[in-house]
């Protein structure tokens, strides 16, 4: 091992390009991964930003963004479970936004809830003065990020959903949405925004557990007991809602496709770089077949230079990762980059750069003290 770092030391410009194209490929992987991550995260952000422990919904549902009506009185099947403290209604539903700009429509999500203290169905994002001022008549509050898209300068701004007058009272940060912008408003803004919606029906019925570890028991007792409702925890809801994303919308495999595709040109390029790396080497190895080391010593020498350079490239890549991360986030885009993902990378990237080492051992094949003599 010590040998194959005191080589690759002394042939650094050699071998440097095979770092390079390591740290390429990491970096290539994470940042697709990671983008991918944090864009489908958006599609959860109702769920993640909020503090309900059980979320129940129409029968089938596959994302929290597709969710059907409901009966406003199955909050009392929530609030009937010993383990739930508090259970409410939450209304959430696609509509029509016209821009006041130059009359044209766009795509929004209204998202109406309860506005008290202790609500659960509303975002952290919304402070207590936020939420007071979304209890007067037609108030609403969007994210910062779609002003420009909504046609709008700020608070303040008047526009209509559905042909009904709403008036901007207040701006979010960090709640860009996907599918169309997020608008936040009280359940009786939101019931005359979205038309569809009768006033005995909701979307979901949110519910705290006294003890979130008993909200698994209660989605299954409930998933059992009544077959006209689907329940899920939050957290499998919002992995629901990604998976969703991920896997049944064409942006979704149109990013796995980009990912996989970074893997494989990481791995070629790797792989390349370290065969012609170990060629332009050749003659050092015949040197050391000429001296009687075994053929199975150098290949465990080339093994360990690849080892060394896929941990050098990880390392160079992972600086470049969290760089490309911070710079991205600047500019409004969200890269995310849990730890899982950091080592899923580290260790895809290590098995390439073996791999392509592994690869690169065909090269001594045509080592032979005679091409000494040449």
């Amino acid at each position: 091992m010590s040998y194959a770092l005191a080589t690759l030391w002394h042939e650094r410009q050699r071998f440097l390009p095979g770092v390079l194209a390591v740290a390429f490929s990491a970096l290539l992987i994470a940042l697709q991964a990671g983008l991918m991550l944090g864009l489908f995260s958006i599609t959860s952000i109702p769920i993640d930003h909020t503090r309900a422990h059980i979320w129940m919904g129409a029968p089938g549902v596959v994302s929290v963004d597709l969710g059907q009506t409901i009966r406003e009185s199955f909050v009392a099947r929530l609030a009937a479970q010993p383990e739930v403290v508090q259970a409410e209604p939450y209304l959430q539903g696609f509509s029509y936004w016209a821009r006041p700009n130059d009359g044209g429509r766009e795509l929004c999500m209204v998202i109406g809830s309860c506005l008290d203290e202790d609500a659960l169905g509303a975002v952290a994002e919304l402070t207590p003065a936020i939420r007071a001022k979304l209890t007067e008549p037609g108030a609403i509050a969007i994210d910062e990020s779609d002003l420009e898209r909504l046609g709008i300068d700020g608070v303040g701004a008047t526009a209509e959903i559905s042909n009904v007058r709403v008036r901007v009272v207040a701006l979010t940060r960090g709640l860009k949405s996907l599918a169309g912008p997020y608008v936040f408003c009280s359940l009786t803004t939101a019931r005359q925004l979205l038309l569809r919606f009768s006033p005995n029906q909701v979307t979901y019925v949110l519910a705290k557990c006294k003890n979130p570890v008993d909200a698994p028991r209660v989605v299954a007792r409930l998933n059992e007991t009544y077959k006209d409702v689907s329940a899920f925890t939050s957290w499998d809801f919002s992995k629901r809602s990604r998976l969703h994303w991920l896997f049944k919308t064409k942006a979704g495999v149109a990013l796995g496709y980009a990912a996989i595709l970074g893997l494989l040109v990481g791995a070629v390029v790797t792989s390349q770089t370290l065969y012609a790396a170990n060629v332009a080497s050749l003659r050092e190895y015949a040197v050391l077949r000429a001296l009687g080391i075994p053929r199975w010593r150098i290949a465990g020498m080339v093994l360990a230079q690849s080892f060394w350079v896929g941990l050098f490239g990880v390392a160079l890549g992972f600086a470049g990762v969290w760089g490309a991360a911070g710079l991205a986030e600047r500019f409004g885009a969200n890269i995310s980059l849990p730890l899982l993902l950091q080592v899923g990378t580290a260790m895809i990237t290590m098995a390439v750069a073996l791999l392509a080492g592994l690869t690169a051992l065909r090269s001594l094949r045509l080592i032979e003290p005679a091409m000494l003599l040449r």
